[in-house]
């Protein structure tokens, strides 16, 4: 596993996607930051987290567009197939590649956040009874664990979705829309009335259930939502493989 893991992340540097990838996320995030929080004068980064969120679903594509897809356009997928490891060991290097060089684009990118914490630090210092200062550190704690959970179920999508054809593009323009209903789940919800679809929508909704993370809490049923999103899209995957490999 570690082998194709180690294989993966070169892979990303090999060729421009992951500089692109990289490149796009922080200057957005940055853009995002500047524009949503410090131009508000706020304290208040949940809504920095949701835009990171609907960002997401456009760019974690461009990391799992090339997993199995370009194994199958180069002929390469049965050199993976029948190599010396588990299709558990070869699906789950791939994917912590992916979420590692996701992962570490988040990180750095809560560098924008930075001089906001240090700052409402100081002012708590230094504040008087008619000063307000939001728990900024614990809110940026709690939306930091949401959105790598979300990350994680999006890239395990993404993941598996390129599995299923050999067209980067048909995998990315998939996942794209796959992970935008997920997103757009909790608006369309108020505006239907049948229980059942409500019910539906309500469960595939990403973003209800970041709510909790926003205002600092951990939220065990969101961590569980999240983790089986992941768990079920791999062992998908794995299926997938594995019937190939004796099909």
């Amino acid at each position: 596993m570690f082998a194709i893991f180690k294989k993966e992340l070169r892979a990303y540097f090999i060729n421009p996607v992951g500089y692109v990838y990289i490149g796009i996320f922080l200057a957005a995030s940055a853009l995002i930051c500047a524009f949503n929080t410090y131009q508000q004068a706020t304290y208040e980064t949940a809504g920095y987290f949701q835009f990171l969120i609907l960002m997401m679903g456009v760019l974690i594509p461009l990391l799992t567009m090339r997993l199995f897809s370009e194994e199958r356009k180069t002929k390469t997928e049965q050199l993976l197939l029948t190599a010396p490891v588990s299709i558990t060991g070869m699906v789950l290097g791939k994917y912590l590649a992916a979420f590692t060089l996701f992962g570490a684009s988040v990180l750095v990118s809560c560098l924008n956040l930075f001089p906001l914490v240090s700052y409402s630090i100081i002012e708590q210092s230094n504040a008087t009874s008619d000063v307000h200062v939001g728990l900024v550190g614990g809110q940026v704690i709690g939306c930091l664990i949401g959105v790598l959970l979300v990350g994680a179920a999006f890239i395990a999508i993404g993941l598996f979705i390129s599995s299923l054809t050999e067209s980067q593009l048909s995998a990315a323009v998939i996942t794209i829309a796959v992970l935008m209903v997920m997103m757009l789940a909790n608006a369309l919800n108020s505006l239907i009335n049948s229980t059942v679809v409500r019910t539906v929508l309500n469960w595939i909704s990403i973003l209800a259930r970041f709510d909790r993370f926003s205002v600092g809490m951990f939220d065990i049923a969101a961590v569980l939502y999240y983790v089986s999103i992941a768990g079920i899209f791999i062992f998908l995957t794995v299926r997938i493989y594995d019937k190939r490999r004796w099909g």
